[in-house]
Parts: structure tokens; C-alpha cells; sequence
């Protein structure tokens, strides 16, 4: 079953006796796989020896829905704040779609952005972090998409909710497309919405209402996810005007292209076609070949897709047809005083 498949069965969007024979069965194993999260959480919650210091203040970026919220723009930032004030940061990741040892995608993403941050990817995040401390003298770790590893002790909790789909429909996985049920925001410290700028004052206002009845005490930071520039893989970037009024061709392989559509709409871009990849896909020639063949199959003049695309890709073209990728930055519309008295608190203990 595609990522977009899922979506539509578990959203209701798909209809007849096939959709709705897989949404029974999948309510089947809903039960079970939140029983064991409530379980999990309660060993954590119920017994603090379970939980490990790293030696170093611990800044955990997270979500409780399954693929992307932006949580990863919001990594970078964090880490750019912290340097800027002499912080040495560290970064600890799961290393998902990694293979022998090599980095993942988004840890190549990462590394163009913060090339002198130590960026260590490991399962077992405790021992990632303490890693950090004894090699590199880290001062900060920030782990990415810790929100559900539960063993590593965090100084400060953040949790990314998509404003384009916030709640998983409301269901655990596999059911839904939430990590656990919706009681473990009440662990968060600080609560971020991302593509806020992207739906309407009442959407935000209903999402802050449902969440706030789990963590009615977590403060809230709205986000919007702001289109910088156009990149290639040599380097070279250029102002996201160069491609207006072209027709394109977008592709992504990240866990919400949905987010990455409605982005480049946003923009004014004119996309003629959209094609969507399973998160952390590994493109192969006989995908570069397909794509450059459908392009041309659309009339598009130039192909477009997530940085996190690019870093694998690596190649200023496809065929004949110009590859670009669309550089995101993060800005904060709501909380900016709220954000920056958390951080600042981290940072009086660092020096403390």
C-alpha cells in the first residue's frame, strides 16, 4: 500500500466495500498497538530510573503524528539560534532510511545547512547524546523526533503539530496516523504549529481548542514555512522568481507532500503535474529516467522538489530538464516572546 493509499483509507476518503473492509481491520490492530503505547508510556511516567541524563541540556523537537510536520527546519533554527550565542550543539537522530552506516537523508539535508554541527544518528538516542558529550564537548543536544523516545531525560519538549493535518484523524496508527493517543501531549513543554500561515484563523483556533484539552498549560508558537530560494545540487541558488510563470513538474518523497504542494500553489508556481514518493525514498536511475520522461510528458520546463529530495538526487538535471530544489525557512508569526523565554532559560542553565 502507497503512503497516499493509506491516507485516503484511513481519512475516509476512499470509498466502497474494499475501503471499507481495510478501515475494519485496521480498527482491529488500532487496539492493540495503543494498548502497548499506554502501556510503554506508563512505565516511563511510573518509574524515572528508566529515564537517562546525557551529560549536556537536551532539547527534544517531536511530533505525535506519523510523517512530516517541519519538524526538521525547526531543528536547524534551533541550532542557529544557539551558535550564534556560543552554544556548542550537537544533533541526534534515529537514522531512519540509512543504510551501512551511511548518513540519511535528512542528516545530508542538515549537514549543507550546519556543516560544523556533529550529527549523530543512532537508535539507541541515549547513547547517541552521551556520545556527543564525551567526543565533541556538546553542551546542547537536540534530538529529532524524540518525542516518543521516552529513555533520554529532555530539558525541554517541543512538539510540531501540521496545521494541514494535525490530528492523524484522530486515530492511532494503524487505524490512523497518530503515535499514540492524544494524552501524551500532555508531556510537552512547548507546542508548535507549523504552516500556520497556510489555513485560516478558525482552523487554528479549533486545533489549539483540541490539543489544549490534553495539554491545557502548553504554550504555543505558530510557525509559517517561507520559501528562501531556488537551489541546485552544485550549489548554486538562485531567487524563487526564477520560475515563475513556468510550467513545472514537482515531485517529493517526505512524510506530507501535501504540505510541499500547497506550498509551491502558494508561490504562484504553475504546476502542471505533482507526483509523490514514499518518505525517505531512495531514487534510483529508473526513477530519474521516469521522471525526466513525464516532465516532458506535461511540458514542463523545469523540475522541482524538497531539499531532502535533492541531497539524494544530487544532479543539476534530469535528461534535459533543469532540477531544482525549493529552500524552506522557518519564521515565527505567533509566541516569538514565548519561544525566546524558553530558549533563553536553556541557555542561563548552559552558562550557569
Amino acid at each position: 500500500m502507497t503512503p497516499e493509499a493509506f491516507r485516503q483509507i484511513v481519512s475516509g476518503a476512499r470509498r466502497g466495500p474494499m475501503a471499507l473492509l481495510a478501515r475494519g481491520l485496521l480498527t482491529l490492530a488500532e487496539q492493540p498497538y495503543r494498548l502497548a503505547m499506554d502501556c510503554r508510556n506508563a512505565r516511563y511516567d511510573n518509574d524515572p530510573r528508566r529515564i537517562h541524563r546525557a551529560g549536556a541540556m537536551v532539547i527534544s523537537v517531536g511530533n505525535i503524528t506519523l510523517g512530516g510536520t517541519g519538524k526538521t527546519p525547526l531543528t536547524v533554527w534551533l541550532a542557529k539560534w544557539f551558535l550564534l550565542r556560543g552554544v556548542r550543539v550537537a544533533l541526534v537522530s534515529r537514522g531512519y532510511g540509512a543504510n551501512d552506516g551511511k548518513s540519511n537523508d535528512e542528516a545530508r539535508e542538515v549537514a549543507q545547512q550546519l556543516p560544523d554541527v556533529p550529527h549523530i544518528q543512532n537508535k539507541d538516542r541515549v547513547a547517541a547524546a552521551q556520545l556527543a558529550v564525551s567526543k565533541y564537548d556538546s553542551q546542547l543536544i537536540l534530538v529529532d523526533d524524540g518525542f516518543q523516545h521516552r529513555r533520554l531525560h529532555r530539558d525541554l519538549d517541543i512538539v510540531v503539530i501540521d496545521a494541514l493535518a494535525p490530528f492523524g484523524y484522530d486515530r492511532v496508527f494503524p487505524r490512523g496516523m497518530l503515535r499514540e493517543p492524544m494524552k501524551g501531549l500532555r508531556r510537552t513543554d512547548l507546542l508548535v504549529l507549523s504552516r500556520a500561515d497556510q489555513v485560516g484563523a478558525e482552523t487554528r483556533r479549533q486545533i489549539k481548542q483540541t490539543a489544549a484539552r490534553q495539554a491545557p498549560n502548553g504554550a504555543w508558537v505558530d510557525l509559517m514555512h517561507q520559501p528562501s530560494s531556488l537551489i541546485q545540487a552544485d550549489g548554486p541558488s538562485t531567487s524563487i522568481d526564477h520560475l515563475r510563470n513556468t510550467p513545472i513538474a514537482a515531485f517529493c518523497g517526505i512524510g506530507n507532500p501535501r504540505g510541499f504542494h500547497t506550498t509551491l500553489q502558494s508561490i504562484g508556481y504553475d504546476v502542471r503535474a505533482f507526483r509523490e514518493f514514499p518518505d525517505h525514498h531512495n531514487y534510483g536511475d529508473e526513477d530519474m529516467k521516469s521522471l525526466a520522461k513525464w516532465a516532458n510528458q506535461v511540458e514542463a520546463a523545469a523540475l522541482v522538489c524538497t531539499h531532502k529530495d535533492l541531497v539524494k538526487i544530487n544532479s543539476n538535471r534530469l535528461a534535459d530538464i533543469p532540477l531544482w530544489a525549493l529552500a524552506i525557512e522557518i519564521h515565527v508569526v505567533v509566541g516569538e516572546e514565548i519561544l525566546t523565554s524558553q530558549l533563553n532559560s536553556i541557555l542561563a542553565q548552559i552558562d550557569s
